[in-house]
């Protein structure tokens, strides 16, 4: 009885303590938002582009984040804002300049790519770009390159040395536990089951990974060739020697203009914006400037809307939030826009290495009915393949970076059979009673017979022949020849322009104006969907629903995202259409 009256109260006080923190945390948002003052912007100011936090195509404002990290809410940074303040700031008469600051770089190379442009297109400003870093990375390095003047700290590093991609094998493990995952695929490229079947990647694998990891260092390597003056042969000597292995070096070889410290970083951009090395330089960070409003580019008002729906995430079937792409979520913003007599044309931004293959089908659907009514034109950010490229295959005009990441059309089937686990690690047998012979056709509890694998390969088959005829179709491309460029091959933004999968290249913001003069539009407003959701709802399911994740993540540390990619082995239902397993560059 005392054990119980002990836990009662234990549980009321928990949940007393919960509820006052909560009240407390929503007075100090209230009291934030309430006492929050315009933003002006003062002459001669600089735009500061600290660009440390997680980078995705848009984010949920966070009602906390003026207070001190730690809180469950990720800090992130949404590629629009950072894209919108940097045009912005171009014909912003009180912003003198640029100021880029960063040690690394969380956004992949496609993202980088379009921040990079942006900064190349606020240069025919006349304004200035300047650079600093204590380290660079290698992506923040190219992305830093762009500036006019590019600085090192004395004691700081510089990464050169090529691009890599990692991926974990866990077959080892699980012959050692006795489980066997049974991987059907159509596509000798589409190679997402190979961790659990192989030890190593497969020759086509490491045949199309070479040919994309390549596109994309040769890319690199032109982008800082262009703006360093060095020749790209040079560059990647310097690779593959590590010739740059200590911030004098890197001023040696003019991969940075001076060595500095950061005292003397802010004394030369007083010097640029004409403040007196006695008062304080005027600066702005994104999180305000983006709340600044300057004068538009057109006079007067209008109801002509370009619609961008932001698709990014797994494909999923149901109705998930922001960083997934649910069925019935982004195919609901699709009819709104394709509905709405105001949207004149609407922009699918995807960013996804794809998910399930009727998810995928279902939203398909959908854009390929906006396309026949307005026009429709996709913009890949940092990956399009696989799902996430058959969901755009309807568009009249496809852009991405030569950076980014496309194709993989193929599809694949994973059952993972546990009998052995149970019956010789555990000493647990599995007996089963069933009506009919296929009664428990994808049980986990034993292997597949011979003919239940012809049924699933026959579902697999059927489903990859309605990928690639959806593409022939979407892009004016003879069966074959998609055929020919699928099998699960992925392919770099560069070779997807030859092969045609991609129409020209271009971000986001290349995205909207090409969809604006398809409709024919001189002057239009830009809305974003599917409409966010409140951030404090946002924080609340975090708070409640993240908890074991966040610790585990806190942990793990790096190695969380192997754990989450095994962990998420169970939501493979039916067939797939995914990109190759933990896609990541370094």
């Amino acid at each position: 009885m005392k054990s119980f009256l002990k836990y009662t109260l234990a549980t009321i006080v928990g949940i007393f303590l919960s509820t006052l923190l909560f009240f407390f945390l929503l007075i100090l948002i209230i009291s934030a938002s309430s006492s929050e003052k315009p933003v002006e912007v003062k002459d001669n100011s600089i735009l500061y582009l600290k660009l440390n936090d997680k980078i995705v195509d848009r984010t949920v404002d966070n009602p906390f984040d003026f207070l001190p990290t730690g809180l469950p809410m990720v800090r992130e940074m949404g590629l629009n804002d950072i894209l919108d303040c940097i045009k912005k700031a171009k014909r912003d008469d009180h912003i003198s300049g640029i100021y880029l600051e960063m040690i690394s770089l969380a956004a992949g190379y496609g993202s980088t790519e379009e921040i990079r442009n942006a900064l190349l297109d606020f240069k025919e400003s006349g304004k200035f770009i300047m650079a600093f870093s204590d380290t660079y990375t290698q992506k923040a390095y190219y992305l830093a390159s762009v500036a006019d003047s590019l600085y090192l700290n004395p004691s700081g590093d510089l990464l050169l040395l090529g691009l890599r991609t990692e991926i974990m094998f866990y077959k080892g493990a699980l012959d050692k536990l006795g489980i066997e995952v049974q991987v059907i695929r159509r596509g000798d490229y589409k190679s997402f089951g190979e961790p659990f079947t192989n030890d190593h990647m497969s020759p086509e694998n490491r045949t199309q990974t070479m040919q994309w990891i390549g596109s994309l260092w040769d890319h690199i390597l032109e982008g800082i060739s262009e703006q360093r003056g060095i020749d790209v042969e040079t560059l990647n000597n310097y690779a593959d020697q590590f010739t740059i292995c200590s911030s004098d070096l890197a001023l040696e070889h003019n991969m940075v203009d001076g060595l500095k410290f950061k005292d003397e970083i802010i004394d030369e951009l007083k010097k640029l914006t004409g403040t007196s090395p006695k008062k304080d330089m005027n600066s702005i960070t994104i999180k305000k400037y983006k709340k600044v409003h300057v004068k538009k580019e057109y006079k007067g008002y209008t109801k002509d809307k370009v619609a961008v729906i932001y698709a990014h995430g797994d494909v999923l079937m149901g109705n998930t939030g922001e960083g997934t792409i649910s069925s019935e979520r982004i195919s609901r913003a699709i009819r709104k826009a394709r509905r709405d007599s105001t949207v004149k044309a609407i922009v699918l931004r995807v960013n996804s290495g794809g998910g399930g293959a009727l998810a995928s089908e279902v939203i398909y659907r959908e854009a390929l009915l906006a396309s026949q009514s307005k026009p429709l034109v996709a913009s890949i950010g940092d990956v399009a393949a696989s799902g996430g490229y058959l969901i755009l295959a309807p568009a009249d005009t496809v852009l991405a970076s030569p950076n980014s990441i496309t194709g993989s059309i193929g599809v694949f089937a994973m059952l993972p059979n546990v009998q052995p686990f149970f019956n010789n690690k555990l000493g647990i047998n599995i007996d089963v009673a069933k009506t009919n012979k296929h009664a428990d056709l994808g049980t986990p509890f034993r292997p597949m017979s011979a003919d239940e694998k012809d049924i699933i390969y026959h579902m697999v088959d059927r489903t990859y022949d309605s990928f690639i005829t959806d593409v022939s179709s979407g892009r004016e491309m003879p069966k074959e020849e998609v055929n020919a460029i699928g099998g699960g091959r992925v392919w770099s933004g560069a070779d997807a322009l030859e092969n045609g999968l991609i129409d020209m290249y271009g971000g986001l913001n290349d995205a909207i104006k090409v969809a604006g003069e398809m409709a024919d539009l001189e002057k239009y407003r830009v809305i974003s969907l599917p409409v966010l959701e409140n951030p404090l709802d946002v924080f609340i399911r975090e708070l409640t629903d993240n908890t074991r994740a966040r610790m585990l993540q806190n942990e793990l540390g790096e190695f969380y995202k192997y754990f989450k990619s095994v962990h998420e082995l169970e939501n493979l239902f039916g067939v797939q259409a995914r990109i190759p397993f933990m896609f990541e560059i370094y």
